[in-house]
């Protein structure tokens, strides 16, 4: 049986900036842009969250929550070096880690002898290591299915962590809202509200069948998640899946001539320019557009095609504007996916075929 634990750091973009500047300590802080620049936030402490303050808010939206927030820019290079300095202390109990992103990751600990191999020890030691050396918090979850890690690593944040032994697995489970499972967002679970499912016991007591006619393929997913069935392993190397470049503007524009003119001599480029590196073991599978209009609403058009193709970007662009009605946009991106299948692969297929 796997001994999993979900690493993830307390508000990490935030915590190392208040690290950093002990000044900040005691106050509302958020990473991110300014109101003046129509910037959102990356992330925000405990004490700008009682305000109601959270990630992917508008900045002006923030500052009218919490009018003492302060909000500073972002230091990328400097979260990916603290990013890798964390790496390296989780390294010193596993090489089986997963990366999620700058500050999480799975860790396979089933074959750590440390602490006679209990996961809830070496979970407490990885993130004391962390503090002591770091100063910086974490929160840990410890399950052997990696959904469960994920979510108990959230149960007693910041700086704790929470343990789901096999013998409690079903219990929580039953227990659980449906929401704290990834892939529920607001319109899946307004969907299973409106089923009468709450919780993992609600699904359980429900048929693969009707699931699946409800929901489709996670319907499936769903049903296993419930009954105790996460069979996936912990990564060691993540295929990325997609490249993208967006642009949030100062105000608002209306002028569909001047967002083409935008997309093609900026973003298209950038994109183009980001992906020379994916695009030397991977080809494109599609390409799209994001828009975001004045309320906030956004909307995005896909089309399957393996090269990245200014016309396609411009027609996937209009009809995308097209949704709006007539509405101002405030943001524009443009994405290409990436297939699964590495292009040596192909390579190889090619020559042991023929």
């Amino acid at each position: 049986m796997q001994k999993l634990i979900h690493i993830d750091m307390d508000a990490f973009y935030v915590s190392v900036e208040i690290r950093d500047n002990p000044e900040l300590q005691g106050l509302p802080v958020a990473v991110g842009g300014n109101s003046s620049t129509r910037g959102v936030l990356s992330t925000s402490n405990y004490i700008a969250r009682q305000y109601g303050v959270r990630s992917a808010m508008p900045s002006s939206i923030a500052l009218q929550k919490c009018p003492n927030l302060i909000i500073v820019s972002g230091r990328m290079d400097v979260y990916k070096e603290v990013s890798a300095q964390i790496r390296e202390i989780m390294e010193r109990y596993t090489d089986l880690i997963e990366p999620l992103s700058l500050d999480e990751a799975f860790l396979d600990v089933s074959d750590c002898k440390l602490f006679n191999g209990s996961a809830t020890l070496i979970a407490q030691d990885i993130r004391r290591t962390i503090q002591t050396e770091l100063n910086l918090t974490a929160s840990a979850g410890i399950s052997s299915l990696k959904f469960l890690a994920k979510i108990a690593s959230d149960e007693n944040k910041p700086n704790g962590q929470y343990v789901i032994t096999p013998n409690d697995t079903i219990n929580f489970i039953e227990k659980m809202a449906l929401e704290k499972i990834s892939g529920v967002g607001k319109v899946t679970a307004t969907k299973l509200h409106n089923l009468g499912l709450f919780t993992g016991k609600d699904v359980r007591l429900s048929s693969i069948d009707y699931l699946q006619t409800q929901l489709g393929k996670f319907g499936l997913v769903l049903w296993e998640r419930c009954h105790g069935i996460d069979n996936r392993r912990v990564e060691t190397s993540r295929i990325r899946k997609s490249v993208g470049v967006e642009q949030t503007f100062v105000k608002d524009i209306s002028d569909v001539n001047d967002l083409r003119v935008l997309m093609v001599t900026k973003l298209i480029p950038e994109l183009k320019s980001r992906t020379q590196k994916p695009l030397l073991e991977r080809s494109v599978s599609k390409i799209g557009v994001k828009v975001k209009f004045s309320d906030f609403q956004q909307t995005t058009k896909e089309y399957k095609h393996h090269d990245l193709d200014d016309e396609i970007f411009i027609r996937l662009l209009l009809e995308a504007i097209a949704r709006g009605e007539g509405k101002a946009v405030r943001l524009i991106g443009v994405h290409v996916g990436l297939s699964e299948q590495q292009i040596g692969d192909f390579k190889q297929f090619e020559l042991s075929w023929f």
